[in-house]
């Protein structure tokens, strides 16, 4: 299992989970629309650790950006993402 570090919160991925399914899994505000690489909207900055990609995703990801709807971390990582609040989710 991988631990992720966020703004608000640390946690662990559960087997199987993309880095997207741990961050809708405990309410973090990050957009996706397509989950498979291809359109980008997921993008999140990494700000320490690695991820792998299932498959090599057709959207531009920049050195120090993730696409969290298909990758997974390897080991340790900590991103620039924050919980839902409250006036997010109405």
């Amino acid at each position: 299992m991988s631990k992720v570090h966020t703004r608000d919160l640390s946690f662990e991925l559960r087997a199987g989970e993309t880095l997207l399914d741990g961050l809708e899994r405990t309410g973090h505000a990050v957009e996706y629309q397509c989950r498979s690489g291809y359109c980008g909207a997921c993008r999140t900055s990494l700000l320490a650790g690695t991820v792998r990609y299932q498959q090599e995703p057709l959207a531009f990801v920049a050195g120090s950006d993730v696409l969290p709807c298909c990758c997974q971390p390897e080991g340790e990582v900590r991103l620039d993402i924050a919980l839902l609040t409250l006036k997010q989710q109405a």
